[in-house]
Formats: structure tokens, sequence, C-alpha cells
């Protein structure tokens, strides 16, 4: 069983920075397409970003220009370098393939974004 275990949030100002970090215990990097998704307090889990095998990425309007998703299949690693963050960013942060598969969830990392 393939398991996913992010890590890299914490509490930041507005306007900082953070990089998280997701690593799997199997290949699945090899196979699929990666995702980061995040769930605010009270909302949905919403897809942030997402990388394709060969490195093509698409990103939702509201972190286009502020966050950027990475990946090193020979690591097993994916990453999601976060910039000019803000409030409504606060949420638990996720990745799980694209689409999403409900065997890969993982416990995710917390970013919280206030001053």
């Amino acid at each position: 069983q393939v398991q996913l275990v992010e890590s890299g949030g914490g509490l930041v100002q507005p306007g900082g920075s953070l990089r998280l970090s997701c690593a799997a215990s199997g290949s699945i990097f090899s196979f699929y397409t990666m995702g980061w998704y995040r769930q605010a307090p009270g909302k949905q889990r919403e897809l942030v970003a997402r990388i394709t095998l060969g490195g093509s990425t698409n990103y939702a309007d509201s972190v286009k220009g502020r966050f950027t998703i990475s990946r090193d299949n020979a690591k097993n690693k994916l990453y999601l370098q976060m910039n000019s963050l803000k409030p409504e960013d606060t949420a638990v942060y996720y990745c799980n393939i694209y689409p999403v598969s409900a065997n890969y969830w993982g416990q995710g990392t917390q970013v919280t974004v206030s001053s």
C-alpha cells in the first residue's frame, strides 16, 4: 500500500513563504499526474495545483503567480513552493494523484497564515 506523507506546513505571516513536500513510500510518482489539494475549515477540499509526468503544470486561479508545483520522480517527491501567502491560504494541504484516489489521502500538513 502506497502512503503519501506531507510536511513543511506551519505558521507564517501574510506575505511569507513556505515549501511543502510530499513523500511516497512507493514508486507512485512514476505513473501519475500528481496534485496538491487543500481544505480550509468549513469548506470542501479543492485542487490547488497539478503536475503531469512530463512537468506540465496547472494552477487554481487563486494561487496563480504565487505557488509553484514541482516533482522529483527519482526521489518520489512532490513539492509546493508557496510565496506571497494570504490569510485565505490557511488550510490543511494534501498531496494525491490527479484525479484523486481515496486510497492515497494522507494526514496533510497545516498551513496557517496569520499576523
